[in-house]
């Protein structure tokens, strides 16, 4: 059984995990990483992506997050994201009509700034369809 740690994952609107876990694996903008007891020293970007959060008590769970950034010390872990949500309070018909207003967004864009925001906005929402719906 692997040695536990303290992480927390914090987005602007609240606190939604600050627990003993046994591993972290987040997106990190050098690609996934798992983050342990013990870990060396980091401090990492966030892409947007799924963290999955292996619990002491055994148990799995699963957030999207849409950027921010990782503070990884031998003691713990503090994800600081930009926008996360729990996998299982995700509202999928929500999550549908999101991404199809978002395409709509990109078509329409005025300017090459409002473009790029919208084209943003539009592969994190696509990134997290795939991340909680089957393939």
């Amino acid at each position: 059984m692997a040695e536990a740690f303290k992480f927390e994952l914090v987005s602007p609107e609240r606190l939604l995990v600050s627990e003993q876990v046994e591993s972290v694996v987040i997106p990190g903008a050098e690609g996934e990483m798992t983050v342990m007891a013990h870990h060396a020293p980091v401090m990492t970007t966030i892409k947007p992506g799924v963290v999955t959060v292996k619990t002491a008590a055994g148990g799995e769970e699963r957030y999207v997050v849409f950027g921010g950034f990782a503070d990884i010390v031998p003691a713990g872990c503090t994800l600081l994201a930009e926008s996360a949500v729990a996998v299982k309070d995700v509202d999928r018909a929500d999550l549908a009509r999101r991404i199809q207003e978002a395409k709509e967004d990109a078509t329409d864009a005025k300017d090459d700034e409002a473009r790029s925001k919208a084209e943003q906005f539009l592969s994190q929402l696509t990134t997290l369809e795939g991340a909680i719906l089957p393939a």
